[in-house]
Order: C-alpha cells, then sequence, then structure tokens
C-alpha cells in the first residue's frame, strides 16, 4: 500500500490500558511506555486455587469488573503514594482498594500460559471479593519485576536450569527479541484501526464496540486494515514495529456489558480475515486475524518523553506489501 504524499497522517483516536488481565481497561488521554508495554498495562492477574490465570475465555464474568486508577498514574515519571489506589467495581460489590505501594507476600506457583513463576499477592480482602464475584476460590496476584529469594522449589529448579524461576515474560523470539510482558498475552502493545472496525461492522447485523477486541492503541484516518502492513510506524518519536497479526481467541464473542457469548463477530470474520482468506498460501491454523501487536524499540533505553497522547500522529514508515506477506 504506496503512501499519498501530502495526505494527512492518521491519528491516535483512543488508548486503552487494562490493569487487570480480563477486566474491562481504562480510555486515557496519554500513557507512558514501559519497557513491558504502557504502565499499569496487565499488571494484576485473577488465578485459581492453583495460581492459574483466569480469562474471560473460561470466566467470562471478569468482563463485568471495572477498574479505576488515579488520572495522575499515567503521567509520566508519577509515583504512587500510601493514598493511591487501584479502585475495583462489580455489579453487587462493594468496591475494593488496592494500594499500589507493593505488596510483601510472594505468591509462588502463577501460571499463565507457557510461564510459571512468583507474583505478589494482594491478600485475603482481595481474594473474597473475586472469589464471591467468580462463585470460586480466587486470588489477585500483581506481577513483579524483581527476582524474590527463592524457596526450596526454586532452589530444586535452578539446579535442574529449569527456566520458569525467571520472573520475566519473554516475547516469543520468533517474532520479538529482547522483549517482555507482564501478564499480556504475548505482546507489549495491539494496534487497530477505526477503519477496521467500521469495515467490520459494516458486515454485522449489530455492530459491535471496540471493547470486544481490546486494543491498546486505536488510529483513525487509515483504510481499513491498513494496519496489516505496518512494519514500522512512529508515534511521538517513538518507534513501533508490527511483529504479528493478532490471531483472535473466544473473547471478542463475548458481550462485555453482560458477559454473554456469541458467535459473533468470530463468524462473520471468519468469512474475510481467516488465515485461508489472508494467507491461503500458507499453513492454515484455522485463524482469524484483527489487529496488529506491536513493540516499541524506544521503551527498551532510558529517557523522557515516552509518552503515547490521543491526537498523536502515526506516521508510517516501513510497510509489508500485503496482508498475506505479514508474519502471523
Amino acid at each position: 500500500m504506496a503512501e499519498v504524499i501530502g495526505a494527512p497522517a492518521p491519528q491516535v483516536k483512543s488508548i486503552f490500558v487494562y490493569p487487570i488481565k480480563s477486566c474491562r481497561g481504562i480510555s486515557v488521554s496519554q500513557a507512558p511506555i514501559t519497557s513491558t508495554g504502557f504502565r499499569w498495562d496487565r499488571q494484576w492477574l485473577v488465578v485459581n486455587s492453583k495460581g492459574r490465570a483466569y480469562t474471560q475465555r473460561v470466566e467470562p464474568k471478569l468482563a463485568l469488573v471495572e477498574v479505576a486508577l488515579p488520572t495522575e498514574a499515567f503521567s509520566e515519571g508519577w509515583e504512587p503514594n500510601n493514598d493511591s489506589y487501584l479502585v475495583i467495581r462489580a455489579p453487587g460489590m462493594d468496591p475494593l482498594k488496592i494500594p499500589l505501594s507493593n505488596p510483601s507476600v510472594v505468591s509462588d506457583g502463577v501460571s499463565v500460559w507457557e510461564w510459571s513463576g512468583s507474583a505478589l499477592d494482594e491478600g485475603a480482602e482481595a481474594a473474597m471479593w473475586f472469589s464471591t464475584h467468580l462463585g470460586k476460590p480466587s486470588r489477585l496476584v500483581r506481577f513483579s519485576e524483581e527476582r524474590h529469594p527463592l524457596n526450596l522449589n526454586n532452589i530444586i529448579k535452578q539446579l535442574n536450569k529449569d527456566e520458569s524461576v525467571k520472573e520475566m515474560r519473554v516475547v516469543d523470539p520468533n517474532y520479538a527479541q529482547g522483549y517482555n510482558v507482564m501478564f499480556s498475552d504475548g505482546y507489549p502493545y495491539l494496534v487497530l484501526s477505526q477503519g477496521s472496525l467500521n469495515a467490520l461492522n459494516s458486515l454485522l447485523k449489530e455492530p459491535v464496540p471496540v471493547n470486544r477486541f481490546r486494543p491498546n492503541v486505536l488510529v483513525d484516518g487509515c483504510e481499513p486494515f491498513a494496519e496489516d502492513l505496518w512494519k514500522e510506524i512512529q508515534i511521538n518519536k517513538l518507534t513501533f514495529e508490527g511483529v504479528k497479526l493478532c490471531s483472535r481467541c473466544k473473547v471478542p464473542t463475548i458481550n462485555q456489558e453482560t458477559a454473554l457469548a456469541g458467535s459473533e463477530p468470530t463468524e462473520t470474520l471468519l468469512q474475510f480475515r481467516s488465515d485461508k482468506a489472508l494467507r491461503p498460501n500458507k499453513k492454515q491454523q484455522g485463524k482469524v486475524y484483527f489487529g496488529q501487536n506491536m513493540v516499541c524499540s524506544d521503551a527498551l533505553s532510558h529517557g523522557k518523553g515516552k509518552t503515547v497522547k490521543v491526537g498523536d500522529p502515526v506516521y508510517v514508515h516501513k510497510v509489508v506489501p500485503s496482508s498475506a506477506e505479514a508474519p502471523a
């Protein structure tokens, strides 16, 4: 797709941060970037009695959990004090306040997909709150970037050279090397365009809102599915690299207002956004794609001014020739 000389650049329309994995996101006017994604994104996780992650795939009631952070938490350089809280709400539940200062209790055996390690436990009150909401034993844990003193089990793992002792979750090196995430599924950023959402909604009997797709950055002012082709873009002098088309799971079929699942929009996406439709000559995996997973190369270095704001122009510097040639 060739760029039109003199055409206005697309812009950042919305920024979303999801502090608790699989719970509702927060729409913000700006967000500082970190080495693992936007600050606060997927920093918390709800787990079962065995430490295994809950997501909307199996616990759709997480869609009803609202979260709030202090507005200033998205200002560059802001640090929490003793009166700073993550506030959590859900229908029929009293609000839960989680101090943003790090808890001191370490919980071992937390696991998300392929990763297992230690996290910080947010305590009995949070555990009771989520257990009541979900109707089953649950705990709330927070990602810890610090390595903790090893207990006996971890010492044994380390002696056996078990890589799961490491706290950082590494992005798939087949797509991007040298990047980490917290509790995101796999990549630091998900970028989607308003044009793509509009194109999909034009085919649906009942249009779906953007919250079905949980992007971090919603871009407006580009052609539908232009983001498929974005190999390198720049936002506020920060370089983002498109590393993999986003394959979609069950979550887009879950109504985020009711927590009820249906067949759409995946049924319609299968008709024109499946690997069969987009990548007919590649290995078929029965997946559908919507949005582009990205990393920010400038997030790996130190320095100020690393904030993305609503209204920022999005400059497209490098593209692949077609969706079929984009990594997926």
